[in-house]
């Protein structure tokens, strides 16, 4: 596998893989949330976000987050959000520098297994002991007849009467040689259980030490975890997605869509809504060595070409499934399968990429994305963003140079002298920048001075709405895109609506299904930009 020149292709291909690393509008700011035809009626198979970070408390290892199944409502039961057995789940690894995976890490899960098939919901208990028949219970059920079992504590074993629906998975490592894919990894007989969605209190009284339960080690330095969580992306996208109708109140001037200095440096609270608040998302997470993901197995300073992996997530199910002819059957499903969805850089098929086109980039590899150079040219996004707001926002004249660094191996992601091989939409990470400490820690990443936020990987915190927005409308081009107000645009949400954790899995847990609400438009979450003091959302 030689890397290839981006010589070898046409500017107009840099710059639309570039802008689609980019840019929001149209189901804008939602990263990858029901963003394609195909994958708004096939939400199991859609990817939400996809993350990897160096991992903060170890900096030999990487950790790798794929989210699938946008905007969860946490009350939605009975049944909840089980992951789709027929899916293949993959996450994807290029360290030869030529858009094309070297590692592959697959997940498989089980059809939930049904362990209480007389009870009408898939989660039930209450108490330490369960809830019995009263005296009054009539015939034929006898008073004092456990009824209901104790709450729900543990994903196995005493504990886990109450939990009906449970899932299971496997993860599975292959690396290529040449042309052979061989397994270098495999979880085997050992029970992985999904962790489900959060009940609510009576049912399930300490969520968090359930949860934590779904933290596996599985030697050789892995961990994983796989179930419901707390969706970790922020964005005001009601807003966005009304043509960029962002909410005057919430800035500091007549622009909308422009913050004050106060505002942009304020990485913990909101000035609008997040649209995203209080919605569930279904996560696999992976945390493993660096060196099971560079080329040659070693771990690399930042200023060596090899320290660079190029990743990205993809979503597929059998090319052929012939349904059972009996009630409560298996389909019969064939071995091959057909990609659905896929993600590397936040932000780049809903808000680049034509919706007559939009299944066709998802079902495509990263390798071949030349052959969608024609949106990017000359991005409508910033054309859009440039009109919207009558030429405040100055944009740079096509071609866009300035956003070649997004979708190749080049400075300030890789060392210097990498190889820069095709333009492709893949999250690149220099797993030689060590994480930045919480204090420390920017939500716009790079452009902040951050060099171990977006676009050098992503991690859960990084506003990826905010970075690139900016990206899009020219900020790396130079004056006079690169200052005010091109350097302040924001959606004026800056924070997620719940604090992440500082170690693995890093995403929180997932949202009650008693308690939980969502932050609109009239409800409180959001700060005052004169005086920072919590106020209601505009």
């Amino acid at each position: 596998m030689k890397p290839i020149s981006r010589l070898r292709f046409s500017l107009g291909a840099t710059l639309i893989a570039v802008l689609c690393a980019a840019m929001p509008v149209s189901d804008a700011f939602a990263a990858g949330h029901r963003e394609a035809p195909l994958t708004a009626i096939d939400t199991k198979a859609d990817i939400t976000d996809w993350y990897v970070f160096n991992s903060y408390g170890d900096p030999t290892k990487v950790t790798m987050i794929m989210n699938v199944d946008p905007l969860l409502e946490p009350a939605s039961g009975p049944n909840y959000f089980p992951f789709d057995p027929e899916i293949l789940y993959e996450m994807k690894v290029d360290n030869t520098f030529d858009a094309d995976e070297d590692i592959k890490i697959q997940f498989r899960f089980s059809r939930p297994e049904i362990r209480l098939p007389g009870v009408f919901t898939g989660f039930i208990g209450a108490g330490n002991n369960g809830i019995a028949t009263p005296a009054n219970s009539p015939a034929p059920v006898p008073p004092g007849t456990p009824l209901v079992p104790p709450a729900i504590t543990a994903l196995d074993g005493p504990g886990s009467e109450g939990l009906s629906l449970r899932q299971t998975y496997t993860v599975t490592i292959l690396k290529k040689s040449g042309t052979t894919w061989s397994t270098v990894f495999s979880s085997g007989g050992t029970p992985l259980f999904a962790v489900p969605s959060n009940v609510g209190p009576r049912t399930m009284p300490n969520y968090a030490n359930l949860a934590a339960q779904g933290i596996y080690f599985l030697g050789n330095g892995i961990h994983v975890f796989a179930g419901t969580v707390d969706d970790p992306y922020y964005s005001d996208t009601g807003a966005a997605s009304d043509t960029l109708n962002f909410r005057t109140g919430a800035f500091a001037t007549g622009i909308p869509a422009i913050m004050s200095n106060a505002q942009d440096a304020y990485d913990s609270g909101n000035f609008a809504p997040d649209s995203v608040a209080g919605y569930n998302v279904n996560t696999i997470a992976i945390e493993l060595p660096i060196a099971m993901l560079t080329n040659d197995g070693n771990l690399h300073a930042a200023s060596d070409p090899a320290a660079t992996i190029g990743t990205f997530a993809t979503t597929s199910r059998p090319r052929i499934k012939t349904q059972p002819t009996t009630p409560g059957g298996k389909p019969a499903l064939s071995t091959n399968f057909t990609q659905i969805q896929r993600m590397g850089n936040p932000l780049i098929n809903e808000l680049l990429i034509g919706t007559g086109d939009k299944d066709k980039f998802s079902m495509s590899v990263p390798k071949n994305d030349s052959q969608f150079a024609s949106y990017l040219l000359d991005p409508l996004l910033a054309r859009v963003i440039n009109a919207a707001y009558a030429g405040a926002v100055p944009i740079p004249a096509p071609p866009r140079v300035d956003l070649l660094p997004l979708v190749t191996y080049a400075p300030p992601i890789a060392a210097a002298g990498t190889p820069s091989g095709p333009v492709a939409d893949l999250l690149r990470l220099n797993t030689g920048v060590p994480a930045i400490s919480q204090v420390n820690r920017k939500r716009l990443g790079l452009l902040a001075g951050d060099p171990a936020g977006y676009p050098n990987g992503r991690r859960v915190s990084d506003d990826v709405t905010d970075i690139t927005a900016r990206l899009v409308t020219g900020i790396l081009a130079g004056p006079p895109f690169s200052g005010f107000p091109n350097n302040r645009i924001g959606d004026g949400v800056n924070s997620n609506d719940v604090p992440y954790q500082e170690t693995f899995p890093y995403v929180q847990f997932a949202n009650s299904g008693r308690d939980s609400r969502h932050q609109n438009s009239g409800t409180s979450g959001c700060i005052d930009p004169g005086s920072f003091l919590p106020v209601l959302c505009p």
